[in-house]
């Protein structure tokens, strides 16, 4: 792609007359804060966007500064040298301060939750921005972006802790909702359940006696405490084996890519959307 080009497609917005669709969120955002989910889309979707021949990937909401795009950027490069990006920001001033910093495959834009750039992106990541609305508004949200993406692409759609130490996502496809990742540090919990905290605005609500969710994150707890003694072996391995005696009765993620010892030792956990949506 030339320069020219790119500069010209970087200043693309939603169409004229048209507002973007959502609210200007607080735009708190800092270095390594998405690290978590950054490193689980080049490892689960980096076949995804090596299929393409010139993926395009788009950061939703990503805040006051670029940062998070830069890193998500650096990262997905390393897998996939090809990969384009384009930061999306509802917010002009956020989209003007981020332009010194384009450089070539990497260009931001005024927009929302249509996200307007020049072709239906493969993958979008879209973190922190839905925390603000409504489950009604989420759920309406979660279909403007599924109409948006290439017919192959996913959404991972998410919340994490200020400094990235808790952190749960949604993948969603063109079809809707497929799975649902947690993923934490192992100092930033004292027990599963308090990553309910940033559960998607889908769930968040529904963490509830009687719900799914709750009752899978009951359990979770129950399967943490009866592995506490494993913790004499670090927490790394007391989150494997929780996770272990967790897959007995719910359908955690046991293999590759998604799942599994590879990804439980680095504090994740995924499981199928319809195993716990409500």
């Amino acid at each position: 792609m030339s320069r020219t080009h790119e500069s010209s497609e970087a200043r693309r917005t939603t169409a004229p007359g048209r507002r973007p669709i959502g609210e200007i969120t607080r735009g708190t955002t800092g270095h390594n804060r998405l690290r978590r989910s950054d490193r689980w889309i080049a490892a689960v979707h980096g076949p995804l966007l090596r299929s393409a021949g010139a993926p395009l990937v788009a950061d939703l909401g990503y805040g006051a500064s670029p940062v998070t795009t830069h890193e998500l950027f650096a990262r997905l490069r390393r897998v996939c040298p090809a990969v384009e990006m384009v930061g999306v920001e509802i917010d002009p001033a956020r989209v003007a301060a981020a332009l010194p910093y384009e450089r070539e495959g990497l260009s931001f834009v005024r927009g929302g939750f249509e996200l307007p750039v020049s072709r239906p992106p493969l993958v979008v990541r879209a973190f922190n921005v839905l925390r603000q609305y409504g489950e009604a508004d989420a759920w309406r949200h979660w279909d403007t972006l599924r109409a948006g993406i290439h017919p192959s692409g996913v959404i991972v759609e998410g919340t994490c802790s200020e400094i990235g130490h808790r952190a749960a996502w949604v993948t969603l496809g063109a079809g809707g909702p497929r799975t649902l990742t947690f993923a934490a540090r192992f100092t930033g919990f004292v027990r599963p359940s308090d990553l309910a905290e940033r559960l998607p605005k889908t769930l968040i609500h529904r963490n509830v006696p009687g719900e799914r969710v709750h009752a899978f994150l009951s359990d979770w707890d129950r399967a943490w405490a009866t592995c506490a003694p494993f913790a004499a072996y670090g927490s790394r391995q007391r989150w494997i084996r929780a996770a272990e005696l967790l897959a007995a009765d719910w359908p955690v993620t046991t293999s590759p890519p998604t799942g599994g010892p590879s990804r439980w030792r680095l504090g994740e956990l995924t499981l199928p959307w319809d195993a716990v949506a409500p």
